[in-house]
């Protein structure tokens, strides 16, 4: 597997994979790794690959964005990319991505839709083991069984609450996008987009609120509330494994108090913050 390193002074950056098709067609298996370290805030221009992808960062919180939507994604959690899809990637604080390219033939029973799936102390170990095999090595039965056995750990159910859905309708998106770009240096929303409300966003779009309300629901599928507050939720994870105090992180991420942090986080993560942070969130 090589390993690129993105230069840290750089905003944004082409993908580093520039030689993946003569890699793949040189590599004896249907599997290949390929590895990137990236400085925090540093975005990947948007590109596809013809094979199919699992996006896993050992290290950091990655933002992985498509057409359909945004992936934000902790070290337990990989992004699954079907063959052809438009994507870029934003580093939320120093991330460590390994990448495992997947013969689009090969997948043909892995995951029909791009999604997250869990990354199991197993699959961890998997992919950590394809990642130190050299591209062109001939392959043992050895090396065989373990690709199989990576395959195997693929089909596995995706996980639902790390995605956020992107609207194609024009105004429903530049509305998402100012409540998920308008960050500040911790990657929190900057207040005036976190305090605006759906009468502020409908006033701005010259509609009614209830007009807003069933355009942002048709876009997204979800009600303007509810994605608010998954975007928060979900900004709010690199602070937490950087070891911020949760009430800081809680204030910060647009909520009241630590209580009704913990409880938002707790629903849609299934687990409380202070356990999040406590272990890193990794196997």
């Amino acid at each position: 597997m090589r390993t690129t390193h993105a230069p840290a002074s750089a905003a944004a950056v082409p993908c580093s994979h520039a030689g993946l098709p003569e890699l793949q067609a040189a590599a004896p298996l249907p599997v290949t790794g390929v590895a990137a370290d990236y400085p925090a805030g540093l975005e990947v221009e948007e590109h596809s690959h013809e094979c199919c992808q699992l996006l896993y960062a050992v290290q950091g919180v990655l933002e992985v964005r498509a057409g359909s939507g945004r992936w934000v994604v902790p070290p337990t959690r990989g992004v699954w990319l079907r063959s052809g899809v438009p994507h870029g990637l934003r580093m939320r604080g120093a991330v460590q991505v390994r990448s495992l390219f997947v013969d689009a033939q090969a997948a043909a029973d892995l995951p029909g839709t791009d999604c997250v799936i869990e990354v199991s102390p197993l699959l961890r170990e998997l992919i950590s083991e394809v990642a130190r095999w050299p591209a062109s090595a001939p392959p043992g039965r050895r090396e065989s069984m373990v690709v199989e056995l990576l395959l195997q750990e693929l089909r596995q159910p995706p996980v639902v609450p790390f995605h956020l859905p992107w609207p194609q309708d024009a105004r429903m998106a530049a509305v998402c996008h100012a409540l998920a770009e308008a960050d500040g240096a911790d990657g929190f929303a900057t207040a005036a987009a976190a305090t605006a409300t759906a009468a502020d966003w409908a006033a701005r779009l010259a509609m009614g609120e209830k007009t807003f309300h069933r355009h942002f629901l048709q876009a997204t599928g979800m009600s303007f509330g509810r994605w608010r507050q998954r975007a928060r939720l979900l900004s709010s994870m690199q602070a937490l494994l950087a070891g911020r105090p949760i009430v800081q992180v809680a204030l910060e991420a647009g909520y009241e108090s630590h209580s009704a942090y913990s409880l938002a986080f707790r629903r849609q993560f299934g687990m409380p913050p202070s356990a999040f942070g406590a272990r890193g969130d990794r196997p």
